[in-house]
């Protein structure tokens, strides 16, 4: 090696800054070590990234190493820190906090903050020296920032990184032993490659998302995953899959309790199941039905984000545009608009823009180009709007 870096000429430090192989991030490879040199390098740098692939997302079904835990207890050797169950609880504290705000104002907003946290803070903790019963407690509520990364990941743009966040969140719950974690990772790729147009890959993802939580007795959870396999089988043109499980996921809502309780999939209210299902309707062509569910979305269960709330006033005048109610359909994103700004989220910007090129057919419209030039104030000016 000294040989050839003295012929190469290679500069070390240059090469420590270097992104390792994809094919290393979801192989045999010690997770712990993983997910930390995953943080370094989106610290350092970002553009080491590259495409999100169907590939990549497949590949992070490979199951865990399940003595992974047992290895690490083995292996702390003196001179490091010590962890508990307040380093535990650390972790989880800082990530509801990180995650309320991201949820309220985008992901663009904290996301620097999470990835920071986990490099510099929970990465020594990884690292450090804890009891099998304390390392699986460690590496559940790791795998919650870093699913909580990957989600901030993808709504700031940058979906390579969010692929791999979501990718060590479920390495990270699997050799922990937490199903929910586990499903709940998986259904982050899922949805990825729903946005990003894998079918196959989206349905193959899903379908083992719900798998993994087969044996869980949490209502908002099993509903949380079968939507997933509906709207993926939906997009893949698969009715009759779509349709069962979005009937499995309305009859796992209709059993959960009004208390959120502890549940990773707790967040997901009857609210959000709404407007989930509603756009699954909308894809397989009920519009009518797509309506009255989000409507129910909004008027009834309501919505606590508002960023949340932005997303489905916008999917409301899309819907209604689709049944020739431009009326509904403006008035509908007028309220968008008013939600919308401030919200740092690549949803909400795609919303935007698929907001102008639909008024452009209705130009002739009275109150169009008032809507339209309000829109187009929300969109980030040249050169400023670099989510990656």
């Amino acid at each position: 090696m000294p040989y050839l870096i003295s012929v190469l000429g290679i500069d070390l430090a240059e090469t420590v800054s270097s992104p390792p192989a994809r094919q290393d991030e979801t192989g045999t490879g010690d997770t712990v070590d993983s997910v930390i040199e995953l943080s370094r390098r989106d610290v350092v740098d970002r553009r080491g990234f590259v495409a999100a692939s169907g590939a990549y997302a497949l590949a992070a079904l490979g199951l865990p190493d399940p003595d992974a835990v047992l290895r690490r207890v083995r292996l702390k050797a003196g001179g490091k820190v010590q962890v508990g169950r307040g380093e535990v609880a650390a972790v989880r504290q800082m990530t509801k906090s990180l995650g309320d705000a991201a949820a309220e104002l985008g992901g663009g907003h904290a996301r620097h903050l999470a990835v920071r946290y986990l490099h510099h803070d929970v990465a020594p903790w990884l690292d450090g020296t804890w009891s099998q019963a304390i390392g699986r407690e460690l590496l559940a509520a790791t795998a919650q920032l870093v699913h909580l990364a990957g989600w901030m990941a993808q709504d700031e743009g940058n979906q390579d990184a969010a692929q791999q966040y979501y990718a060590h969140s479920f390495r990270l719950a699997s050799e922990a032993g937490d199903a929910e974690l586990a499903a709940t990772a998986l259904r982050g790729l899922a949805v990825q490659a729903i946005d990003l147009g894998f079918r196959p890959t989206a349905v193959r993802i899903a379908e083992e998302c719900v798998d993994q939580a087969k044996s869980l007795d949490a209502p908002r959870a099993l509903a949380y995953y079968q939507a997933t396999l509906a709207n993926a089988a939906a997009l893949d043109g698969d009715r009759r899959t779509a349709t069962a499980a979005l009937s499995a996921s309305q009859t796992a809502i209709e059993r959960a309790t009004d208390a959120p309780g502890g549940s990773w999939a707790s967040h997901y209210s009857i609210g959000r199941w709404a407007h989930e299902s509603g756009m699954i309707l909308a894809r397989l062509g009920d519009y009518a039905g797509a309506q009255d569910h989000l409507r129910h979305a909004l008027d009834i269960h309501g919505l606590d984000r508002r960023r949340t709330r932005a997303i489905v006033l916008a999917d409301l005048g899309t819907v209604r545009l689709r049944q020739d109610d431009v009326d509904g359909a403006l008035a509908a994103w007028h309220d968008f608009l008013d939600c919308a700004d401030g919200i740092r989220s690549i949803k909400v910007q795609d919303a935007v823009d698929d907001l102008r090129a639909r008024l452009y057919r209705l130009r002739d419209v009275p109150g169009v180009d008032e809507l339209d030039e309000r829109a187009a104030s929300l969109l980030p000016s040249p050169g400023q709007g670099d989510a990656g």
